[in-house]
């Protein structure tokens, strides 16, 4: 069975991006995926303060929520995130958890052998703009997040422009099935 860890960066609850993710999981699920779903904003996680005390041993030395992630992010064999476009960047929250991740990229510098080269990773992405370059800064912070997993830096992607009111993604024509066929696409 695939196991899967499901992301929501977004700081507002039931916003386009949570109900992408809502789809993607529901068809992750149906094709008979395990998925834990985490929203960052039900979290406290402070951001990383680059003290290097994870240089030497891989852990974090901050204790917040972010001690019960650490386990699901290192058993997941698959990472979906999903997250609007803040200022061509991700919100400040899952931004935090994404930078707490250096810990993790400590532990698969410190053991290689800890790098699961199967994995895979899925960005949904939505945002309120048109702009050509709207979702290169995500997804490349994505990517390095995947990376920083030990994860490949392979990254399957749907996003959305020019979507900005809560919940306009459900006046998409094609959104909602689409996250829902990625979901399944995803879990095999």
């Amino acid at each position: 069975m695939t196991n899967i860890l499901a992301l929501g960066l977004s700081p507002r609850q039931g916003g386009n991006s949570d109900i992408l993710m809502d789809e993607f999981v529901r068809g992750a699920r149906e094709a008979g995926a395990e998925v834990k779903v985490i929203f960052v904003r039900d979290l406290n996680i402070q951001g990383c303060l680059e003290c290097g005390g994870c240089d030497e041993t891989g852990e974090c030395v901050i204790q917040d929520d972010m001690d019960e992630v650490y386990p699901l992010l290192i058993e997941a064999g698959r990472v979906a995130v999903a997250a609007p476009v803040f200022f061509y960047g991700l919100p400040a929250h899952g931004k935090a958890l994404v930078d707490r991740c250096q810990a993790l990229w400590n532990r698969n510098r410190l053991y290689p052998d800890l790098k699961r080269p199967d994995g895979r990773g899925f960005f949904i992405g939505i945002g309120a703009t048109k702009g050509q370059n709207l979702f290169e800064g995500l997804t490349l912070t994505v990517k390095y997040f995947l990376d920083a997993l030990g994860l490949p830096l392979t990254l399957d992607t749907l996003t959305f422009r020019r979507i900005e009111g809560k919940g306009a993604i459900k006046d998409h024509p094609t959104a909602l099935a689409d996250a829902y066929k990625a979901g399944r696409e995803f879990a095999v």
